[in-house]
């Protein structure tokens, strides 16, 4: 018998194996949460899948999504960066990349690390919302729109409220998961 899956991944390989193993899945750890913001900045006005295609060419442009590195990238990188056809080549989400990597630092030094910064806002656990079809998912929350006004307002670029919400189900501060969809009660 097939597992139920969320309608919006049915259908691709690549969309169903992200599904089934890592959206949703409370993420704690600096460098893949930083992976993810990376991610869902450059979606911004895109599709997903057209990012998730390109994970592993994002990867292998940003040092490992090695935030650290990516802080320091100087004009001859982001230069380099933008002439790489297996990233999104857009001039504003590069050099907002590197903005987001000094900014993250700054908040790991105020709060001992990302991870502690950001589930602060859920209390350190994953909101369960009861979707019965994933078009009924909100793309924004109260607690998305606080999160991105103070990423804002400490210097993020590419952090409106509907990528924060995105950011937030990727990494499962927030479950999603349509009730009847094999992952609900896993995550």
């Amino acid at each position: 018998m097939e597992k139920h899956r969320c309608g919006w991944c049915k259908g691709d390989s690549l969309y169903e194996e992200y599904h089934d193993q890592e959206w949703g899945v409370p993420v704690k750890n600096d460098d893949s949460l930083f992976e993810f913001l990376l991610l869902e900045t450059f979606q911004a006005g895109l599709s997903w899948i057209t990012i998730l295609r390109r994970r592993e060419n994002f990867r292998e442009a940003f040092d490992n999504f090695d935030y650290k590195k990516i802080a320091t990238y100087t004009e001859d990188k982001i230069l380099d960066l933008l002439q790489n056809e297996g990233i999104i080549r857009n001039k504003l989400k590069v050099r907002g990349t590197v903005t987001n990597a000094q900014a993250f630092m700054d908040i790991q030094k105020e709060f001992g690390s990302f991870s502690n910064y950001i589930w602060a806002f859920v209390d350190g656990e994953p909101i369960r919302n009861k979707v019965i079809n994933y078009k009924q998912a909100p793309a924004n929350t109260p607690i998305s729109d606080t999160i991105s006004k103070d990423l804002k307002k400490r210097g993020f670029k590419f952090v409106g409220s509907t990528i924060v919400y995105a950011f937030m189900q990727a990494t499962g501060m927030v479950n999603d998961h349509e009730v009847n969809c094999f992952r609900y009660e896993q995550v």
